[in-house]
């Protein structure tokens, strides 16, 4: 797989002799406490809207077995046992404190028979080929170490007819709420987040947002490791993006 994406290449710290990987566990296992927090916070709670609208890919699909990837403390996984009622959602991060707080947030809500939460890797995805109705990932693919190969692995784990859905951060198109934008994200929240938790989390955020292919050129990695039918649907302004393709 090539490797010729400039977000591969953004890492948290650029002093560090660590793999992107690496660095994406560690700081993620540091902000991991404050995680929900903050993130509810700076992104004024739309998130929430977001997420739902991407699960809104999914309804007609009925999928009954689920991968989250990059689950985080699972958002997206509770939500989906909500909204699309499958019979069982697996999901992976690398990040142990993340999934740790996921675990206890689905215990809360009595989710523990549908929900499994794993430690688990995008680049080599511990499941046979054909075994997932659906794949989402939510914020997640912008720390994939190597793009195309998380998203090959993606492709091999998704049963023909399965759908990826990629929800990701992507760069606002209307001028003065672009720069406005570029400021909340760039310079406001990594300064917030500095007082609560881990500042260069954030400005890696900001990094790796500003990095990342988006709009056509996500979609045409997506059609190059193997999925159809790809699109690409922007959200509030194009601030994030929805993204599917199908195997």
């Amino acid at each position: 797989m090539s490797n010729n994406y400039l977000h591969d290449k953004v890492v948290p710290r650029a002093d560090s002799e660590k793999s992107k990987k690496e660095q994406v566990a560690e700081m993620f296992d540091t902000i991991a406490p404050r995680y929900d927090l903050l993130n509810r916070f700076l992104s004024l709670g739309i998130d929430k809207g977001w997420r739902r609208k991407a699960l809104n890919q999914l309804k007609a699909l009925q999928p009954q077995l689920m991968l989250d990837v990059a689950t985080g403390t699972a958002d997206v996984a509770i939500m989906a046992a909500h909204r699309l009622q499958p019979k069982r959602i697996i999901g992976i991060d690398i990040s142990e404190k993340m999934l740790e707080g996921g675990r206890k947030k689905i215990e809360n809500k009595g989710l523990s028979t549908v929900i499994e939460l794993q430690s688990g890797d995008s680049e080599t995805i511990n499941f046979p080929d054909n075994t997932f109705d659906a794949v989402t990932v939510a914020f997640g693919v912008r720390n994939f170490e190597n793009l195309e190969k998380g998203l090959s692995e993606i492709n091999r784990v998704l049963k023909p007819g399965g759908r990826l859905v990629v929800l990701e951060f992507s760069k606002p198109w209307l001028p003065g709420f672009s720069a406005l934008c570029k400021w909340y994200i760039g310079k406001l929240s990594p300064a917030i987040a500095g007082t609560v938790s881990n500042k260069q989390a954030y400005q890696y955020l900001n990094s790796s947002i500003q990095a990342f292919p988006e709009g056509k050129a996500f979609t045409a990695v997506l059609t190059k490791t193997g999925f159809k039918q790809t699109q690409c649907k922007p959200l509030t302004f194009g601030i994030c993006s929805i993204y599917t393709g199908d195997k």
